[in-house]
C-alpha cells in the first residue's frame, strides 16, 4: 500500500477497499479449499483403528497349512495350466474344471453360468451358502481366473482364485446369517473388461435382474506381491501424499458409494489380522480403483470393493510373462487370506 501514491484520498481509500476484498475472496476460497480437503481426507482417506505396525507373530499351524494350499492351487493354475484366456480355450476350460472340483470336494453344489464370448462358451462358476435369519441379503465374493494374454498370471489372478478356494472351504460347513455367494469370473482381463461379455458384468446384471439384494461385494484381485524396500509402491497423483511408499500392506479399495463397506471391511481387518493394511474409497474414474470386477457390480448400484496388493502400481511383472508362482509371497499371502476370513464373518454375522 505504501508503494502507491496517495494522488486523491477518495482514489487511495477506494484502492484500499478493493485490496482488502481480494484479501478476503482470497481468505474465503483458502477456507473452502481446507474444508474439501479436509472433507476429502475424512470420507475418503480416514479409515477406522490403525494399520498394523511391527514384528509379525509367527504363522500359526492354521496358516502354516493354508499357506501350501495356496501355494498348490496357484501352482496347478499359473504353473499347471498357465496361461488361461479366451485365446487359449482349453486351458480356460482346464482352469474352470479345476476350480470346479476344489469346490465340489468342499461339499459345495458348484452351478456353472455359462455365456458366449467371441464365439466360444465359457463360465461363471458359483457356490452358494443360503442364509439364516437374513437370507435375502447376499454376500459376493469373487475373483477372476482368467489371466492376461501372453501371461501365466499367478498374481493376476491366480493368487486371488486359490484366496476364494481357501475362503470357500473354511465357510463350507458355517451358517450364515446372510446369504454367501463364492464366484469365479471368466474374462475380467482385455479385450473383454469394461464389456458385455466381461464375466462379472454378465454376472452382475443377471442378479439385477432378477432383483436380488447384493449387499456388500468383494473382488479379490492381485494380492500375492510385497515390498519393504522404500519406493516400491506408487500411486496416481495426488493419492501418494496421503499413503506409505512401501509395497508391504494390503489394500481395500471401493468408490465413494461404497464408502461405508470399504470401512467396516478395514475396521474388521485391522481389529484382528496383524498384517499392515490401507483403505479407500475414491472416486469411481480414478484410475486403478475399478480395475477388477467390483466394477460390474457399482454398475447396477451394488455397494463392492476390491482387495488388492494395487497390481500395476507396485508389481513389477503386472501383465508380462514373468508373472510366475515364485514370485508370490505365500507366507504373506496366508496372513492376508487369515484376515480376511474375519472380514467376510462379520460381513455374513451382522451383530444388528
Amino acid at each position: 500500500m505504501t508503494l502507491i501514491p496517495p494522488l486523491r484520498q477518495t482514489g487511495g481509500k477506494k484502492l484500499r477497499l478493493v485490496t482488502r476484498a481480494a484479501l478476503l475472496r482470497l481468505a474465503v476460497l483458502f477456507v473452502v479449499l481446507c474444508g474439501l480437503g479436509f472433507w476429502a481426507w475424512t470420507a475418503m482417506i480416514r479409515m477406522p483403528r490403525e494399520s498394523f505396525a511391527g514384528p509379525w507373530p509367527p504363522l500359526t499351524q492354521k496358516e502354516v497349512a493354508l499357506r501350501e494350499t495356496l501355494k498348490r492351487d496357484v501352482q496347478v493354475l499359473a504353473g499347471d495350466i498357465g496361461e488361461r484366456s479366451l485365446f487359449v480355450p482349453g486351458s480356460l476350460m482346464t482352469a474352470a474344471n479345476f476350480i470346479e472340483a476344489a469346490l465340489a470336494g468342499a461339499g459345495y453344489q458348484v452351478n456353472r453360468h455359462g455365456y458366449e464370448a467371441g464365439g466360444t462358451m465359457c463360465h461363471n462358476l458359483e457356490v452358494e451358502i443360503p442364509g439364516g435369519t437374513r437370507r435375502d441379503e447376499i454376500v459376493v465374493i469373487g475373483a477372476h481366473y482368467d489371466s492376461v494374454s501372453g501371461s501365466p498370471g499367478a498374481n493376476d489372478n491366480a493368487s486371488g482364485v486359490a484366496a476364494l478356494l481357501a475362503l470357500a472351504r473354511s465357510f463350507s460347513t458355517a451358517q450364515p446369517g446372510r446369504t454367501v455367494r463364492f464366484v469365479a469370473f471368466v474374462n475380467e482381463e482385455p479385450p473383454f473388461f469394461g464389456t458385455a461379455q466381461m464375466g462379472s458384468r454378465v454376472y452382475a446384471k443377471e442378479c439385477r435382474k432378477r432383483g436380488e439384494n447384493i449387499v456388500a461385494m468383494v473382488s479379490l484381485e492381485t494380492i500375492g506381491w510385497y515390498s519393504d524396500e522404500k519406493g516400491s509402491q506408487k500411486y496416481p497423483f495426488p493419492v501418494g501424499l496421503f499413503y506409505p511408499s512401501r509395497g508391504d500392506f494390503i489394500a481395500f479399495v471401493g468408490n465413494t458409494a461404497s464408502r461405508e463397506l470399504v470401512r467396516q471391511c478395514v475396521a474388521t481387518f485391522r481389529r484382528q489380522a496383524r498384517f499392515p493394511s490401507e483403505g479407500a474409497a475414491l472416486p469411481g474414474l480414478m484410475p486403478g480403483v475399478g480395475w477388477s470386477d467390483h466394477w460390474s457390480f457399482w454398475r447396477e448400484g451394488y455397494p463392492a470393493l476390491m482387495v488388492t496388493d494395487t497390481a500395476p502400481f507396485r508389481y513389477p511383472h503386472y501383465h508380462t510373462a514373468e508373472d510366475t508362482p515364485d514370485k508370490i509371497d505365500y507366507e504373506r499371502l496366508a496372513r492376508v487370506v487369515s484376515g480376511l476370513e474375519n472380514v467376510i464373518r462379520d460381513l455374513v454375522n451382522p451383530a444388528r
